[in-house]
């Protein structure tokens, strides 16, 4: 495993370069492909989605990989460059000719990459969280996170239960922030919400004291909500606290890291937000039917990298083991094939929840598969 956990620190600094592993140097191999933000702003996304993949792909290898044969995993860091990601993309297709596709950490790269890999009927199993990417329906791209309406949907359920409905929305405008934002603001009145104030802020913003101000001010406030990921929700968060702001704070499943609550400091404490049971995996019951899955991905991620675990890299885990199951099921490397029996996946257990997909959903999760957190004492706690 050091020899693995020196070859991973290496791969990290090829950016904007290709690297391929697979754990014996066989021609008899099987190649799938991916575009990941391993550097760059989104880097606490695609770092733990490429050290994930190329972990279980050794470990794929090692007992014996897919159908007799070896994976070959091929990997570029786009730094979240939706332009870089999308000339990866025709890469992995033209010239590296994989079979399919587990990558795209950020919204924006992969809508750039959905056209490459439909045309070309390769299958591609995003890891980005908004729903834009699987509605409408697209024949050949799946995903694996929670999309960013589940996440309105799961918070505005928790204001509901206690009995807030006067919203600020604080949002960031990248792909991600702005969706987000569009699906929280279609699904208010499903919940009996009204939103109070509605502001944004860009990627390069470094103060967002203002936009917070307004929406301090603004008449009847009971919670906030901010949608957006990177460094941007921890300002939001230090500037919430700065200004005093005495209301509920929630932020998306798009902060679901440590480094979230390092960057945010104790100005994190008390925020809430959905995430999957995997940032929760030690302190569930051993009742719960998830835990196994989450616990065992914590554990193995932990011990080969040092660092703590993310939901990012479990919706690589994901992508990744829901690709090797209709391999197996398709008893093919065939793309239309897989594609097929990916589109046929039910009962899957990840660490996003349970997987049930079919020709209407390309995502297969429900609203149950959303835990809602709570930050206490610098770590993740469970809202019962």
């Amino acid at each position: 495993m050091a020899r693995f956990a020196k070859y991973l620190g290496s791969a990290a600094l090829l950016a904007g370069a290709a690297f391929a592993f697979t754990a014996t140097a066989s021609a008899d191999t099987i190649k799938i492909g991916a575009s990941l933000a391993v550097t760059g702003p989104a880097s606490f996304l695609g770092d733990p989605e490429a050290k994930t993949l190329e972990m279980y792909v050794a470990k794929i290898n090692e007992a014996g990989g897919v159908n007799g044969k070896q994976l070959e995993l091929v990997v570029y860091d786009d730094s979240a460059d939706a332009n870089k990601a999308r000339t990866f993309a025709t890469r992995l297709v033209e010239d590296d000719e994989v079979v399919a596709v587990v990558g795209g950490s950020t919204t924006g790269t992969t809508m750039a990459m959905i056209p490459v890999f439909e045309d070309a009927g390769i299958p591609f199993i995003s890891l980005a969280g908004a729903v834009v990417i699987v509605d409408p329906v697209k024949e050949f791209t799946f995903k694996t996170p929670h999309t960013d309406k589940m996440a309105c949907e799961k918070i505005f359920a928790d204001l509901k239960a206690r009995g807030l409905a006067k919203v600020g929305l604080i949002s960031g405008t990248g792909g991600f922030g702005k969706s987000m934002r569009e699906q929280c603001v279609s699904v208010t009145g499903d919940y009996g919400i009204e939103i109070v104030a509605d502001e944004t802020y860009g990627p390069g913003d470094s103060d967002m004291t203002p936009q917070l101000t307004n929406i301090k001010n603004a008449a009847g406030l009971q919670a906030v909500v901010n949608p957006g990921f990177g460094q941007g929700p921890a300002i939001v968060t230090r500037n919430y606290k700065q200004l005093g702001i005495d209301v509920p704070l929630y932020q998306s499943h798009g902060v679901a890291s440590k480094s979230f609550i390092d960057l945010a400091g104790d100005a994190a404490e008390g925020v809430r937000l959905p995430a999957s049971a995997l940032l929760v995996a030690d302190k569930l019951p051993d009742s719960d039917p998830q835990k196994s899955v989450v616990a065992g991905y914590k554990t193995a991620y932990e011990e080969a990298t040092g660092q703590p675990v993310s939901t990012f890299g479990g919706h690589a885990y994901d992508g990744l083991m829901i690709l090797v199951e209709a391999m197996k099921s398709a008893g093919s490397e065939d793309p239309k094939a897989i594609r097929d029996a990916i589109e046929k996946t039910t009962g899957f257990m990840g660490t996003a929840g349970v997987v049930n997909m079919s020709v209407d959903d390309h995502l297969g999760l429900d609203l149950t598969a959303f835990r809602m957190l709570e930050i206490k004492g610098g770590d993740w706690a469970l809202v019962e």
